[in-house]
C-alpha cells in the first residue's frame, strides 16, 4: 500500500509554447504488465491515426525502443514525418516512461498548452494519474491546463526531457492556500446518533464555517438526524443489497411526500473513496432546503442567493438521494489516508491495487469494452491493479445494484447528477463518443457500430443524441455552471463527458442510456459533476467549505433550471 503525501508546498507546472513536433506510433505500445496508478487509465483512444491530428506529417526513422521502467514493450512502428528530430525524442521518452506506482508520493502538476493536440504524449502514458479522467480545461490566457498527481521521479522524468526543448517552458510554484493541510475528518457523531440535525452553510450567517469531513458514520446519523427532525417529510430506506465487507447503506427521499411517483430528481455522491466531501455536499444542501422551508426563509451560498419559494419548488419536484454509494471505499481511505478510488471487493485480487472495482465503470452501458470500442480505446479495464477495473460483470458490484435500484423504486426520475471530484466542471452525455444529433441509426445499441467506438475526432462513428435532448440537456448545464462560478470562489465550465477519451459503464451514461435500453422505462438526463480543484481529492478547510458553497448553489441553479426544462 503506497503511503501518500497528498500535498508538498510547490505545485510544478508544464508550460508548453506551440511546438511542431510528431506523436510516434510507439505511443501506442504501452506495457501491459504494469500496476498503474493511475485514476482512469489515460487516453489511448488518441492512439493509431487519430493520435496525428498534430502537426503535419513528414518521415524519418524511429528510434530503437527503449524501456525506462518495469514492464514490457513491442518495437515501435514507423512515425509521422517531420523536420524537428530533436522533439522526437523527447514525446518518444514520454511515453515509455513506464513505471510501477507502488510507494509513491503523489504531488499536484499542471500542464499547459496552446492546443488540446498537445496534450497527446504526456496523457498517452497510463502510469499517470489525471484524476477521473484526463480534461483540458481553458485558461484566461488562450491556453489550456491538464492537471495530474505525479510522483517526484516522474515530475524529474519530466523536467529532464523538456529542459533542452525551447519552446517548453518549465516552472514550479509555491502553493499558497493549499499548503495548510487537508480537512480532518470528524471523530465520533456530531450528530449524536441522529439526536442532533444537520444544518448547512446556506442558512448560516455569511462567514460560518463546518470544521470537519462527515466520516461514514456521521453520513448516516445525519440522515437518521432528518428523518427525526422532519417526521412525515423526510423518509429514509435501506438498500437492497449489502457492502462487500457486510455495511448496509442507505438512500433517502423528501419534498413530494410519500408517493414515489412524484420524484424526479435524483443526486448520488461517494462513488470513488478518495473524492472527500461529496456526501457532506449534498447532506448539507438538503439540509437547508427542509431548513429553509419550515422558517419560511431564503438561501445565500457565498455572492447567490435563492427565496423561500425557489425553495419549494425544488423540493415540490421530489428530492432522491444516495449519500454514500461506497461504504467500503470511504472507510479505509479516511482511515489509510491512500487516495482509494475503488471498492474494497477483494474476489479479483486480494492484495495492493489489485483490490477493489471502479464503481463508474461497472454499470451496465457498453460495459464489455472490448467488444464495443476500437482496439486502440481503454474506456475502462479488465485488469484489476487499474484504477478503472470494470469488474467481473456489468453491475456486478452491491453498490452498482443499489445505485440502479434507485430507478426502480423511483420510476419519474427525470434529472440525475452524481457528484464526484475533482476538476471543476460538469460533464454531461455522451461518455463514449463525441455527439451528433443526424444520424439516429447510429448509436450503442446498433451492434454494425461494434468496434468502431471511442477513436475521438474520426467520422466513422459518433453517438447519437436527439437535439432537443441535448438542447435541455446543455442549458441545465449551463445554468448549473454560471451558479457555481456565481458564488465567488472559482470557475466552472461545463462539457460533453468524452473529452479527452471515453469511458464506459458509468453513472452518466447509464443513466441516459436507459431510455432506449430498457422500453417502457423514464428518460433521465444524466450529469457527473466534478467539484473542487482539479486532481485535490483531500480539500483543505477552507476549500471544503468553499466546495459546499459552490456545489450547493449549482445544485440550486441544476434543479431549478430542470424544472423549468421538464419534469414529465
Amino acid at each position: 500500500m503506497r503511503e501518500v503525501q497528498y500535498l508538498s508546498g510547490f505545485l510544478f507546472a508544464v508550460v508548453v509554447k506551440p511546438l511542431d513536433f510528431p506523436v510516434p506510433r510507439s505511443l501506442a505500445h504501452q506495457p501491459t504488465n504494469t500496476t498503474l496508478s493511475a485514476d482512469c487509465k489515460a487516453l489511448v483512444t488518441l492512439r493509431g491515426q487519430n493520435v496525428y491530428k498534430y502537426p503535419p506529417p513528414s518521415i524519418y526513422p524511429p528510434p530503437e525502443p527503449t524501456l525506462l521502467g518495469s514492464g514490457s514493450i513491442e518495437s515501435p512502428e514507423s512515425f509521422i514525418p517531420t523536420d524537428n528530430m530533436k522533439y522526437s525524442f523527447t514525446t518518444t521518452s514520454l511515453a515509455l516512461q513506464i513505471t510501477v506506482v507502488a510507494a509513491s508520493q503523489l504531488l499536484p502538476v499542471e500542464i499547459r498548452a496552446p492546443t488540446v493536440e498537445h496534450f497527446e504524449a504526456i496523457v498517452g502514458n497510463d502510469t499517470y494519474d489525471f484524476g477521473c479522467r484526463p480534461v483540458a480545461l481553458p485558461t484566461d490566457d488562450g491556453q489550456y491546463q491538464l492537471h495530474a498527481l505525479l510522483t517526484r521521479d516522474q515530475i524529474n522524468f519530466l523536467s529532464q526531457e523538456y529542459s533542452e526543448v525551447d519552446s517548453i517552458e518549465i516552472r514550479e510554484t509555491k502553493l499558497d492556500k493549499r499548503q495548510s493541510g487537508k480537512a480532518p475528518i470528524g471523530s465520533g457523531d456530531r450528530f449524536s446518533a441522529g439526536s442532533v440535525a444537520p444544518l448547512g452553510l446556506g442558512t448560516k450567517p455569511s462567514g460560518s464555517t463546518i470544521a470537519s469531513i462527515l466520516n461514514v458514520n456521521e453520513i448516516n446519523s445525519a440522515v437518521t438526524g432528518l428523518v427525526n427532525a422532519y417526521p412525515g417529510a423526510f423518509f429514509k430506506y435501506d438498500l437492497p443489497v449489502k457492502s462487500f465487507q457486510g455495511r448496509t447503506s442507505v438512500a433517502f427521499y423528501t419534498g413530494a411526500g410519500s408517493n414515489v411517483n412524484n420524484y424526479h430528481l435524483y443526486i448520488s455522491a461517494g462513488v470513488h473513496a478518495r473524492e472527500r466531501g461529496g456526501p457532506d455536499n449534498v447532506i448539507y444542501w438538503v439540509s437547508d432546503l427542509l431548513q429553509a422551508n419550515k422558517t419560511g426563509s431564503g438561501l445565500k451560498y457565498g455572492n447567490k442567493s435563492y427565496t423561500n419559494a425557489q425553495v419549494k419548488s425544488i423540493l415540490a419536484a421530489g428530492l432522491v438521494i444516495f449519500p454514500l454509494v461506497n461504504p467500503d471505499g470511504v472507510v479505509y481511505d479516511q482511515s489509510s489516508g491512500s487516495l482509494w478510488r475503488k471498492n474494497r471487493n477483494t474476489k479479483s485480487g486480494s492484495s495492493g491495487s489489485s483490490i477493489g472495482v471502479d464503481i463508474n465503470r461497472n454499470f451496465d452501458f457498453l460495459w464489455n469494452f472490448k467488444k464495443y470500442f476500437v482496439s486502440s480505446a481503454s474506456p475502462a479495464s479488465s485488469s484489476p491493479s487499474s484504477e478503472a477495473f470494470y469488474g467481473t460483470a456489468p453491475e456486478s458490484e452491491a453498490e452498482t445494484k443499489n445505485h440502479v435500484s434507485v430507478y426502480s423504486k423511483f420510476p419519474k426520475i427525470r434529472w440525475f447528477m452524481d457528484v464526484h471530484s475533482a476538476a471543476g466542471t460538469l460533464l454531461y452525455s455522451w461518455g463514449d463518443d463525441e455527439n451528433q444529433s443526424t444520424t439516429p441509426t447510429m448509436n450503442f445499441l446498433n451492434s454494425s457500430y461494434d468496434g468502431k467506438r471511442g477513436n475521438i475526432g474520426d467520422t466513422t462513428y459518433k453517438e447519437y443524441i436527439p437535439s432537443s435532448d441535448l438542447t435541455g440537456i446543455t442549458r441545465v448545464a449551463d445554468a448549473t455552471v454560471a451558479a457555481m462560478r456565481g458564488v465567488g470562489g472559482r470557475s466552472y465550465s461545463s462539457m460533453q463527458a468524452v473529452g479527452l477519451y471515453p469511458t464506459s459503464g458509468a453513472t452518466d451514461d447509464y443513466a441516459f442510456s436507459r431510455f432506449w435500453a430498457k422500453p417502457g422505462v423514464n428518460k433521465v438526463y444524466g450529469y457527473t459533476l466534478e467539484f473542487g480543484y482539479s486532481t485535490n481529492f483531500y480539500p483543505t478547510t477552507t476549500e471544503f467549505n468553499q466546495n459546499i458553497l459552490d456545489t450547493n448553489a449549482g445544485f440550486m441553479d441544476w434543479a431549478l433550471t430542470a424544472i423549468s426544462v421538464g419534469l414529465e
